[in-house]
Order: C-alpha cells, then sequence, then structure tokens
C-alpha cells in the first residue's frame, strides 16, 4: 500500500525545538538544511507509488524517506549497512527527511528493503531524472547563471579487476567451467579433460596462472588460447550449452583477441593478436562485460559532465557553480560526440550555455557548426596535428567572402573563384612563387599557367579559430576551463565516484548520476552559508542605526542590553504611557 506524509505543511510546534538554537542553526546550514528546504517536495515519489496498491496490503516504506535515502546513500558514499545504521541514529538524515517520530518504522529501513527501492529507481531509471529535476531546483533557487558552462570527461571505474590477457582467458574459461559443472556435471565429467578442468577449477590462489612470470607470459598465453579454442569447438553444436551466457563471453573473446586459421590437415589454429589489432570495445573482465578499453586510462566508463562556472571578477559565494548536465559512456567513446548531446538537453530544460568551453576533441568543426545552430558559442583549440607548411592563416582572407588577399609575402592572386562543390581556388604569378623564400613550405601547388591555392569553407573557419587561438583574448576566456578538472575531482574525492561498489552499465549509471547530483546539494549547502551569513552580517550593521535613531527620539526610552535582534527590547516610556510602562 502506497504510504506518503504531507511534508508541505508547516507544524504547529517545532518537532526539532528540543535541539536547541545552536544545534538547530547547524542544521539549517548543513546539506539536511538545504535538501528539506529545497529537495525534499520535489522528489517524483509518483514514479515508484506505482509499484505498491493504493490502497491494499501493507503499507510501503514512506516514499518521500525511501526516495531521499537513495540520493543520501551516494552523496555521503555509505554501503547498505551503514544507510541502515546512520538513518536510525543521524539527525542530520531525519531532518532532512522530516522525519518527526522517534518509532523504529520512521527510523529504521532493512537492507533488503533498502535493494528493492534502489532496484525500482534502475528500472524506471529515476537516476537521470532526479538529477535533473533536482538541479533545476536548485538553480532556481539560487539564481545560478547558466550562460557560462564547460564540459569534459573523467574516467570512472566499476568493483572490477583490471585483468592481464592471461587472467582475461583464464577468468572467463574458469567462468564457463563453474556454469557447465553446476548445470549440466554429467556433461561437463564426460567431454571436458579431467587435466584441463583441474588448470583452471583450483582453488583461488592456487592455478597455475595466479603467478605468472613475465618470462612464461607468452606461453601461457598460448596454452590459454588453445583452451579456449578447444571449449568453443567442442560445444559449438550444443544447444543447450551454447545457450549459456558464459559460453558468448568465451566466444567472444575468441573472436576480439585471437585469430583462428586452418592448417593444411584441416586442423585449426589459434594465434593471439597483437595488442594493436585488439579493439578498444573488447571485453575486459567476464564479470564486467559493459566496460570498455580507453587508451589512456584504461578499462571502465566514461562521464560527461557539464557545468556552470564564474570568473573571479564577477564571482558571488551566494551563487553556487553547479552541474547542469552528466551522462555515462563506454570508455572508448570520442568526447567529440558528448558536446551537442549536452546542448540539446540543457536547452530543453532551459539551462543552456551561451557560452561553452571544451577541449580539443570537443571542438570539431561540425561540432562548432551545429551548436552555432542552436545557439551556442563553443570556445575550443583546433584539433590535428600542425603541419611543416604555412598554414592558411598566414594568408589574408576576406573575412565576407573568404577569398585570399594577399598571400604571407604581400603578393595579390592574379585571380580567384569559387568551383561548383564550394571549393575556393587562388592562381599566384608563377614568377613570384618562384623566387619567394616561403615556397618551400608553402602549400601552393604549381600548374600550367601559375602556382595556385585550393582550401575549402571549413579550412577558412579552421585558420580563423588557428588565428584567435594565438591571441591574448583566447587565451583570458580559455583559461577557465581547467576548473572543469577540479569539479571532476570533487565528484570522485567527496562522493566516493572515482571507484564505485557496483558493476554493471546501469548501476554504474545509478550512482554516479546520483554522485553528481551529491556534488550539487554539496556545492549549495556552501552557498547557503554563505546566504544566511550574508543576512546575519545586514541584520546587524542595520540593527545598531535603528538603535541610534530610537535613542535620539525623547519619546522613547531604550533599556540596556542594546538591540541585538529583537523590537521585544524596547518600551515605551513612562512619560509617554505609565499604564504600559508598569
Amino acid at each position: 500500500m502506497q504510504y506518503t506524509k504531507d511534508h508541505k505543511t508547516g507544524y504547529l510546534f517545532d518537532p526539532f525545538g528540543h535541539l536547541g538554537p545552536k544545534r538547530r542553526k547547524l542544521l539549517e546550514q548543513s546539506w539536511a538544511g538545504v535538501f528539506r528546504e529545497y529537495l525534499l517536495n520535489e522528489l517524483p515519489v509518483e514514479k515508484i507509488a506505482k509499484h505498491f496498491h493504493p490502497s491494499m496490503g501493507r503499507p510501503s516504506k514512506e516514499l518521500y524517506t525511501a526516495l531521499g535515502i537513495l540520493i543520501l546513500q551516494q552523496l555521503h558514499d555509505l554501503s547498505d549497512s551503514e544507510v541502515v545504521s546512520t538513518l536510525a541514529f543521524d539527525t542530520r538524515w531525519q531532518y532532512a527527511l522530516d522525519i518527526t517520530a522517534d518509532s523504529d518504522g520512521e527510523t529504521t529501513i532493512a537492507e533488503r528493503t533498502l535493494r528493492e527501492y534502489r532496484r525500482i529507481a534502475v528500472e524506471e531509471k529515476l537516476d537521470g531524472y532526479l538529477f535533473e529535476t533536482l538541479t533545476d531546483k536548485l538553480i532556481d533557487a539560487f539564481d545560478v547563471d547558466t550562460s557560462k558552462q564547460r564540459i569534459d570527461s573523467t574516467h570512472i571505474r566499476s568493483n572490477m579487476r583490471r585483468l592481464g590477457r592471461v587472467g582475461l582467458f583464464a577468468s572467463t574459461i574458469r567462468k564457463f567451467l563453474s556454469n557447465l559443472k553446476r548445470k549440466y556435471g554429467e556433461l561437463f565429467s564426460a567431454q571436458v579433460p579431467s587435466e584441463l578442468a583441474e588448470r583452471y577449477l583450483k582453488k583461488k590462489g592456487d592455478s597455475c596462472f595466479s603467478r605468472v612470470k613475465p618470462s612464461e607470459a607468452r606461453k601461457s598465453l598460448k596454452v590459454v588460447s588453445e583452451d579456449l579454442l578447444f571449449l568453443v569447438e567442442k560445444f559449438w553444436d550444443n544447444e543447450e550449452v551454447s545457450s549459456l551466457y558464459s559460453f558468448h563471453l568465451l566466444q567472444r573473446v575468441l573472436q576480439e583477441q585471437c585469430t583462428v586459421s586452418k592448417r593444411q590437415g584441416g586442423e585449426k589454429k589459434v594465434e593471439v593478436k597483437p595488442p594493436k589489432e585488439v579493439p578498444s570495445d573488447s571485453l575486459q573482465n567476464p564479470s564486467e562485460p559493459d566496460a570498455t578499453y580507453d587508451g589512456y586510462k584504461g578499462p571502465g566508463y566514461k562521464l560527461q559532465a557539464m557545468g556552470t562556472y564564474t570568473p573571479d571578477e564577477q564571482r558571488d559565494e551566494t551563487k553556487p557553480d553547479l552541474l547542469t548536465y552528466v551522462e555515462l559512456e563506454q570508455a572508448h567513446w570520442s568526447d567529440q560526440g558528448g558536446l551537442i548531446p549536452a546542448i540539446r538537453r540543457t536547452k530543453k530544460r532551459g539551462c543552456a550555455p551561451e557560452e561553452l568551453q571544451g577541449d580539443t576533441p570537443y571542438g570539431s568543426d561540425e561540432n562548432l557548426q551545429e551548436a552555432a545552430k542552436l545557439g551556442v558559442k563553443v570556445i575550443s583549440p583546433v584539433g590535428g596535428k600542425r603541419s611543416s607548411k604555412l598554414g592558411l592563416e598566414r594568408f589574408c582572407l576576406c573575412k565576407r567572402t573568404g577569398q585570399v588577399r594577399v598571400c604571407p609575402q604581400g603578393h595579390k592572386p592574379e585571380k580567384r573563384w569559387r568551383t561548383k562543390k564550394g571549393r575556393f581556388v587562388a592562381r599566384f604569378s608563377l614568377q613570384h612563387c618562384k623566387s619567394c623564400p616561403l615556397s618551400p613550405e608553402c602549400p601552393v601547388q604549381l600548374g600550367k599557367r601559375g602556382v595556385y591555392l585550393r582550401y575549402s569553407a571549413k579550412g577558412v573557419r579552421l585558420a580563423e579559430r588557428r588565428a584567435y587561438q594565438e591571441t591574448e583574448a583566447f587565451r583570458e576566456k580559455y583559461r577557465w576551463r581547467a576548473g572543469i578538472e577540479g569539479t571532476n575531482s570533487h565528484l570522485k574525492s567527496d562522493t566516493g565516484a572515482g571507484r564505485l561498489r557496483v558493476r554493471g552499465f546501469p548501476a554504474v549509471r545509478y550512482c554516479v548520476i546520483l554522485k553528481a547530483l551529491g556534488l550539487n546539494i554539496l556545492r549549495a549547502t556552501s552557498a547557503q552559508i554563505a546566504r544566511l551569513r550574508a543576512q546575519g552580517a545586514l541584520v546587524k550593521g542595520i540593527l545598531p542605526r535603528i538603535s541610534t535613531f530610537l535613542r535620539s527620539k525623547r519619546r522613547f526610552k531604550v533599556f540596556s542590553p542594546p538591540i541585538v535582534g529583537s523590537f521585544a527590547q524596547f518600551r515605551l516610556s513612562k512619560s509617554i504611557c505609565p499604564r504600559w510602562a508598569a
């Protein structure tokens, strides 16, 4: 049965009044105060309420509490057992979730119940919805300026072991043999040689591949690849065995890591591929089949993160820098494909940037053209290696038409035109080019009537960007991009997103997106503290002036101590109203 409480209606008596003013102030200034004030009533409990009958059955856990616990667990990077004890005894959690009763039913939750609500949240894909809904609420509550943003990716690792090639082969074979022995014991005993079974199914640490010397790695790799081919060929025609998931992993490793060929006698031969020929989306660990490989950072996943920033001269401590977009991707995917989805998603929510900074992979010409159509200016360096020849940016180009005006030596072209395919052509004098000292590095081509320079509209745009990125104005703007690296670092260190407790793409996505929401809550907490301090300083500055003003009026008499916060400390003079003064 669905069970929810009304958290919008206030209380006649403060349920947390027994804490005292100092502890209550600490609660209001903590993350618990931010969560209770801005986010608790925005939780989409209707998304999980449909999994429970409206009126029949045992009451569910209070749905606002259940959904809030899932967010706070990722915010503080707690295990399930730690969540149970923290909810029962931590006043901040009870304040944040508006738990006013001291009963066990309100302040406790079973680990099994917690896992069930987490399963529902993953199935409903509530992670992205929670992040967008609650982040938009924080943006509105703290009046965050989203016109300037920056984007970058960071590497995320699940709870997986990093395996070498021998370890990958051996683990995949061990997984298959264990599964085969458990489900089809008779077939395992009859078809699998005892020597092969003992090689992989020994106790952990006793396997012949557990401690392989570097000098014997190649020999061991040959053994495991031959065993892999033997098992695939042995059970290829068996419908029951070939339908096992562990058998599909065997086939995947064989296809990605090995090359199978036939010898003269018809016998198959297996050879291990060189590391460069192995695709980046190959299997990294049989216990984590969704993880792929990044050439710089290894196996795992990639998180695209985009957030706001404010230059120092415009900095306001009461307005936090928040992440506006996060999305989990495969580790081998290029950053180039992450820019446009981020702009479109934030534009749909009304928090898209006007100016977006990213590093080189985001700054392809296609991305910049598409972003311009969406009303976003992307600031990014030009990719690609600089050739030894003179770049097009050394030529003087017309800003309106893109045609060449003069070459780096100051010579005008004899003729210039645009082809039907949209390319530009400029013809220079053969006499000038032969005597030019820059001719060995010049990108022109020798023709019958002269020397020709051919380029495209894309080349013009890239030339303009290369010229602009050498200016001080570009360096002054682009220097703020580095701050997103600090955001990624805080996400990993403050919320534990660098190494997660879970495996599998859905579970990893759920955890890391809620941790990004947790980082926004922590940053909003810092802004809330600054806001409360500013309000306190304003009150302290105004009250002495009011006191001075009232002292100057003979009709009023101010008793000590002087004004500190309330007009209740004032009394009328006896000369004006003796009855009230008594």
